[in-house]
């Protein structure tokens, strides 16, 4: 879709105003992916989650953050970004107070769904905000602090999850962990009511609502025996169930095809799957991200039910992982343009040495000191500098320039449908691993090498990307 580009609307405070309450809006969603693992135990404990339950409780986020963000980004773009904007983030505050009076697990997965659907329909309107709002310097500069946020919430994430659960706030204890998002969300529409400028593209198109539901409904088919079908006994029509969501990715294809045919703007766009580095590009991504979800939820639960540590000192644990790709993410973005799928590799087989790395510390059964752990937690930091800062681009590098938004927007969806199922594959060889061993160590290190796989095979698909940004 094209889209216009006008003169900046905003300058001066009110940029500064405005830049403020999209990259707020931005840091609640991207937290409330981390800021759950380091709670996760607390949770359970609470609410007498079921391990299936804990890895919905990310996986439902993810999912339904991934659901919403090509058809929430047109929606924007026809009815108001601005409006779209503001009440997703309306909506995000009342599912994050959903989220802290949740009086069953279920209740919680429930309004997790909610909760992503609004994040995903909230932060396609950051960037088109952002590109019709701001003159082309300040907009350089502005999508470079949305890179920061992003940084800082993968910090935060652990550290303030941690802080909010071991303080225990008038009793509330992992409860806070959403109530922090109600105060934020609500000064940032409130705000942004005012110095937010509205904008809309240059042709209305009507948003491809069956397709969205049908790869929704395929990835909850493909899901639901891969986590739920332990407590299930892996019956026969578990498996049917998971191949009727591969026949149903089938038809999905099939309709896009047909939508595309008939001149509509489908959810994928039938010819970026005959670009061959896109197409390795997709695996790449999913296979990337989609490792980081279930490693921290598993490595939170072992450092606590294992180990015996804090949420806070859980949190420490995991501060050198964001330590270590600070460092490297400003060179990585600084030599895309020379070495961007040598860095893309060199990361992906950094991040498969820390899983190694870790995998040595934990395999006896025993409990690592604090800086054994450290150090493993920083390699894997270093990798992930390397490769996350700059994945997006090269893989758009290879597609042709009118199907670069449509491809932004397919490579983010597989990125969030990659952590979903992430957690639901990896999260349970890990519970299986513990309900066999009844230890959460030997666990870890029956994922680890799982682990490391995957970023071994992510480094093979990288190979097939253009080697430049």
């Amino acid at each position: 879709m094209t889209t216009l580009t006008p003169p900046a609307t905003v300058a001066g405070r009110r940029a500064s105003l405005a830049l403020l309450v999209v990259l707020f809006a931005s840091f609640m969603d991207l937290l409330d992916v981390t800021i759950v693992t380091v709670a996760a135990p607390d949770i359970a404990a609470d609410l007498n989650a079921s391990e299936a339950q804990l890895q919905w409780m990310l996986a439902a986020y993810t999912l339904a953050l991934g659901s919403g963000l090509i058809t929430g980004g047109r929606i924007g773009d026809d009815h108001g970004r601005r409006r779209v904007f503001l009440v997703s983030l309306t909506v995000f505050a009342v599912a994050s107070a959903a989220c802290a009076l949740a009086p069953s697990a279920e209740a919680l997965i429930g309004v997790r769904i909610v909760q992503g659907l609004a994040g995903g329909f909230m932060v396609p309107q950051v960037f088109g905000i952002i590109r019709s709002s701001f003159a082309p310097a300040a907009m350089a500069k502005a999508f470079g602090a949305y890179g920061a946020v992003q940084g800082l919430a993968s910090v935060a994430g652990p550290l303030l999850g941690g802080a909010l659960v071991d303080a225990d706030l008038g009793g509330l204890g992992w409860r806070t962990i959403f109530w922090i998002n109600v105060p934020v969300a609500i000064a940032a529409v409130v705000i942004g009511l005012r110095v937010l400028p509205e904008s809309t593209a240059a042709a209305r198109t009507r948003p491809d609502v069956v397709g969205a539901l049908l790869v929704a409904a395929a990835v909850v088919l493909v899901l639901l025996p891969l986590v739920q079908g332990r407590d299930w006994g892996w019956p026969w029509w578990g498996w049917a169930v998971l191949a009727a969501g591969a026949a149903l990715l089938v038809v999905f294809v099939r309709y896009e095809r047909r939508v595309a045919a008939g001149g509509g703007q489908p959810v994928l766009e039938p010819a970026l799957l005959a670009v061959g580095p896109f197409a390795a590009g997709l695996s790449a991504a999913a296979l990337f991200f989609g490792a980081l979800a279930p490693f921290f939820l598993v490595l939170s639960i072992y450092l606590q039910a294992g180990t015996g540590r804090s949420p806070w000192a859980t949190g420490l644990v995991i501060l050198p992982y964001a330590i270590g790709s600070m460092i490297t993410s400003g060179a990585g973005v600084a030599l895309a343009g020379k070495a961007g799928r040598a860095l893309l590799v060199a990361g992906s087989l950094t991040l498969a040495a820390s899983q190694g790395l870790l995998w040595l510390l934990v395999r006896d059964g025993g409990a690592p000191g604090y800086w054994s752990l450290a150090g493993a937690m920083f390699l894997g930091g270093l990798g992930l500098g390397l490769g996350a800062p700059i994945l997006v681009n090269v893989v758009l590098a290879g597609v042709p320039g009118r199907h670069a938004g449509a491809a932004g927007g397919v490579l983010s969806t597989v990125t969030q449908f990659g952590g979903a199922v992430g957690v639901a594959v990896l999260g349970t060889v890990f519970f299986s691993a513990v309900g066999s061993s009844g230890e959460f160590g030997p666990a870890l290190a029956h994922v680890l090498p799982w682990l490391g796989g995957v970023y071994v095979l992510a480094a093979g698909a990288m190979l097939a990307l253009p080697k430049t940004a």
